[in-house]
């Protein structure tokens, strides 16, 4: 008898940890994809809609992001508290791939599922629009059509358009040739929703919330909650000093609740340290980017930090500031990359061996301000954040002595 007891309770306990992950597979993925299309992911689709009540609670309770199912796609309406470059699109290289993009979407929300219209219509409705709106595009302007077709292709790549016959890239070359699309369901889905008519916004910081608040304090204590999890469930790393007042007392009185509920639901490890609460993923997964990445950029990052360390703990002149934050110029960086780059250029690919040292320092810098591991300072003065002090890496001895 209790040799099958145990059995049962072993058996039950696997099950449960199996739902856990696969609940935490739900919310890496709404975290991280535009959303979950039941085309392309039918498992987790219908997963995600079978435990729909306690994940869309939870994600409203803790950070306000409302949870939308319908017939074909499952979404998470993220809103950040800041908006950062790498929020972006990746592929969009100006301002107007985003108007272009925009009024793509605007057109389409006037078209009905599996509707058929050329590229032709679309790209003369939406120039009409945007001289209606006080705008300008012009398709015989090769940078204009260029412009428009990364939007369409964006558009495409997302599911909201689907290419019947020929493609954006032709037209983009000659503005005579066209192509055949195909309406998605999905189009009216990629804006978020708004908690009020956008006719009454008069400022950027009129969007930042994703649900309406009351005015009461339970409303304003639920507004503090929601943006402190948003921040910590969007951004790479909040560190003490990139918190208000208000929200790092909350993060400060609320942080084993905080880590508790994070690591419940998306297997997050949370560690308290000097610098703030930081988080790390004890896994590899495939949904979202962790730093290191495997990219050059995270090998010079983790180098870098090696050499600043070493440099702060002789006399070299560079000193903890404030928050332990550490200035350095882009010469002394262009410095440490160039000793790096005489020291270790035989286990680098042939590109880095090749970059000078303002290359492989400006490869650093935005790698790191992108992860929130440091920040420029005007024009000649970048801040190294002492997080990225919790990392260390030296390249392995692989000689070994053959009998």
């Amino acid at each position: 008898m209790a040799t099958g007891a145990l059995h049962r309770a072993s058996k039950r306990a696997r099950n449960a940890e199996q739902l856990a992950e696969r609940k935490r597979a739900c919310v890496h993925a709404l975290l991280n994809r535009p959303w979950v299309a039941k085309e392309d992911d039918a498992d987790l689709y219908f997963t995600i809609k079978d435990h729909y009540e306690e994940l869309r609670d939870w994600l409203m309770d803790k950070a306000g992001f409302p949870l939308i199912v319908t017939r074909t796609i499952a979404k998470l309406d993220k809103t950040p508290v800041k908006a950062y470059p790498w929020m972006g699109f990746t592929e969009f290289r100006e301002k107007r791939d985003y108007v272009f993009f925009t009024y793509g979407l605007w057109y389409l929300e006037g078209k009905t599922e599996l509707d058929q219209f050329l590229l032709s219509d679309i790209v003369e409705e939406i120039r009409e629009q945007l001289v209606a709106d006080g705008m300008e595009a012009d398709w015989a302007n090769y940078f204009d059509r260029l412009a428009m077709a990364r939007a369409l292709k964006k558009l495409r790549s997302l599911g909201v358009l689907h290419n019947v016959d020929g493609d954006e890239s032709s037209w983009a070359q000659d503005a005579d040739r066209n192509a055949l699309y195909e309406c998605s369901p999905n189009a009216r889905y990629v804006l978020r929703r708004f908690p009020r008519d956008l006719t009454g916004c008069s400022q950027l910081a009129d969007l930042e919330d994703p649900i309406p608040y009351a005015s009461t304090q339970e409303g304003q204590s639920m507004r503090r909650r929601h943006r402190v999890y948003r921040r910590l469930l969007l951004e790479p790393v909040v560190a003490d000093r990139q918190w208000d007042e208000d929200d790092l007392n909350y993060v400060l009185w609320q942080r084993r609740a905080i880590m508790d509920q994070l690591e419940k639901m998306l297997g997050w490890v949370g560690r308290r340290y000097r610098e703030g609460l930081l988080f790390f993923h004890p896994e590899l997964t495939a949904e979202s980017d962790l730093f290191p990445t495997l990219s050059a950029a995270s090998d010079l990052a983790l180098l870098a930090a090696g050499e600043i360390r070493k440099m702060l703990s002789k006399e070299a002149g560079l000193h903890a500031e404030e928050y332990g934050m550490v200035r350095l110029t882009k010469a002394e960086l262009e410095t440490i990359f160039y000793q790096l780059q005489e020291r270790h250029k035989a286990f680098w690919s042939k590109e880095l061996r090749e970059f000078s040292s303002q290359e492989l320092a400006e490869l650093c810098m935005k790698h790191l301000a992108e992860w929130g591991f440091g920040e420029h300072e005007g024009e000649s003065s970048f801040l190294i954040s002492p997080i990225l002090g919790r990392w260390q890496a030296e390249y392995a001895n692989t000689d070994f002595d053959r009998e």
